[in-house]
């Protein structure tokens, strides 16, 4: 049986923005948290490096926008820039209060009580971190604060599936007012309804075949938010992050960017380094140039990977440093201490995403997105290490402090019908399903990948477009489900991937053709406009 729900503010999402908003506003309003599965499922919690922000005496807020804006090949904003890095020192503080355990400075003539690592882009050490676990440190912590405050309610096992709009129910004005959400155990579809709605899903990596990010990031925000009328940009630039670890077993375990802040070397298999050839900065470059370089060396000789290798440094700085990355190499035969890591690139973070401004705010009023799922303009043409998480906690403070200014000129959400299946079947095609994932995550691999044509994008869209009206056939006959869900979801976003790379006439960071390999003089973002506009 469905249910009606409702919440001064529903968040769509439980990783690091969506809890630090939840827990930012619930001394102030009644707040619903939705999961797709379980709390701790998100992309946070496998975030290894750190947090990027200035905490040293020898770093300074315009060292970290410049470097910012030099990653992001002169497409960054720089006002985004520039309130995102003003910002991070009172968001780590927050984080500290909340109970985040920093890994200690263990330097006896510092000042500086947490240890700071460097990473690919960066002319400072800056990264605070929690050894090579920070995400899961963040995520753990703000899961804790979450469930002891009585005004979070949090639903688990719980998928939107599209928001409710007042011009869907033919209601006066424009705006938000909540989202029709597929309870997974029930399997029913129920109603929640909320003066503010915030999407906080997460990116979609899983558009492509090989990813580092959980399997719940299929774009479901962006694929939402575009739906119900709002802009996108910038959905061309996708990171592949430069060393996933190769193994058969070991679903594209991530191996932190810091290793090669703390000085290992990426290998041929003949042992001999090429980053030097590609780069001056070698192995710091930013991530853009490492996984365009890795590539180039795999395709010229037909290997299967690259290796990352930091057996140089002393066995104990690595295991102190790095245990995560070494026990979980270690149970794959691989001693890190002594032995290379064989890794390669996989789609990592979604540069692109809904279009908002410094407060969170979508072009629907009510509708706020932040962290993945937004696009703020900080990352530009190429996201800097550790300014993801960065981004998540500046933009959900921002948001908190517009929500409460609202409260109380904001009125309750109008009633919205209970969501129809009155017309629909129970599917016995179900492979259509698990078909279309399988084309739609290889062919974005083959021709929407790290370096990209106009003939492998006109395939893509070809393809997409078939792919799009059979979905959307199957999807109004038959029961939805979480897979069917999430396919929809990420047939929407290749579709936006794929214009914006074929709109994109020039060379610039996560976005490299063939076609057109050189830098425009004229930096521009790719902004899509819904056809309801």
């Amino acid at each position: 049986m469905s249910q009606v729900f409702q919440h001064d503010a529903l968040i769509i999402g439980s990783g690091a923005a969506g809890l630090a908003l939840a827990i930012k506003l619930a001394d102030h309003c009644n707040v619903a948290v939705l999961s797709k599965t379980t709390l701790d499922d998100g992309s946070t919690r496998w975030a290894q490096g750190g947090i990027a922000a200035v905490l040293d005496t020898d770093d300074s807020v315009e060292s970290h926008v410049q470097d910012t804006l030099v990653a992001g090949n002169n497409l960054c904003d720089e006002e985004a820039v520039r309130f995102t890095v003003e910002n991070g020192k009172d968001s780590i503080n927050w984080l500290i209060q909340q109970g985040v355990p920093f890994t200690p400075n263990d330097e006896d003539n510092s000042d500086q009580p947490y240890h700071l690592t460097r990473e690919g882009g960066h002319s400072h050490r800056r990264i605070i971190h929690a050894a090579d676990a920070t995400g899961l440190a963040v995520s753990s912590t703000l899961i804790e604060q979450a469930q002891q405050k009585d005004n979070i309610t949090i639903y688990t096992h719980r998928m939107a599936v599209d928001l409710i709009t007042r011009r869907k129910l033919d209601e006066p004005g424009h705006g938000c007012v909540g989202a029709y959400v597929l309870n997974c155990q029930t399997e029913h579809v129920d109603v929640f309804k909320a003066r503010f709605v915030i999407l906080a899903t997460g990116g979609a990596s899983k558009v492509y075949l090989y990813t580092s990010n959980p399997d719940g990031s299929s774009g479901d925000g962006i694929a939402m938010a575009w739906r119900a009328g709002c802009r996108v940009a910038n959905m061309e630039f996708n990171q592949f992050h430069p060393t996933c670890l190769y193994h058969p077993q070991a679903k594209s375990f991530l191996i932190t960017e810091a290793l090669r802040g703390e000085g290992a070397h990426l290998l041929l298999p003949d042992g001999s380094r090429f980053m030097p050839r590609f780069d001056e900065r070698a192995e710091l470059a930013p991530r853009d140039v490492v996984a365009r370089a890795i590539d180039h060396e795999m395709k010229r000789l037909g290997s299967d990977c690259v290796y990352l290798d930091i057996s140089h440094k002393d066995p104990e700085f690595i295991i102190q440093h790095f245990p995560t990355v070494y026990e979980r190499c270690k149970s794959y035969g691989i001693d890190i201490t002594k032995d290379p890591i064989p890794v390669v690139p996989a789609a990592h973070y979604t540069c692109g995403g809904v279009m908002v401004d410094t407060k969170g705010r979508t072009d629907l009023p009510n509708l706020y997105a932040i962290g993945e799922t937004s696009f703020t303009g900080l990352h530009g043409a190429n996201r800097m290490a550790s300014n993801s998480l960065l981004e998540c906690l500046v933009y959900a403070e921002a948001t908190a402090q517009d929500i409460m200014q609202k409260l109380s000129d904001t009125p309750e959400p109008p009633d919205a019908p209970a969501w129809d299946e009155t017309q629909v079947t129970d599917s016995d095609e179900d492979v259509v399903i698990s078909h279309n994932w399988d084309e739609l995550r290889r062919f974005m691999w083959d021709y929407v990948g790290i370096v990209r044509t106009n003939k492998r994008l006109q395939r893509a869209k070809h393809r997409i477009d078939l792919l799009n009206n059979e979905i959307g056939e199957y999807y109004s006959n038959y029961k939805i489900s979480g897979d069917l869900i999430e396919l929809r979801n990420l047939s929407v976003v290749a579709d936006l991937i794929i214009r914006s790379a074929l709109m994109r006439k020039e060379s610039r960071g996560l976005h490299f053709t063939l076609d057109y390999p050189q830098v425009s003089a004229e930096p521009r973002n790719t902004i899509l406009t819904p056809d309801q506009w």
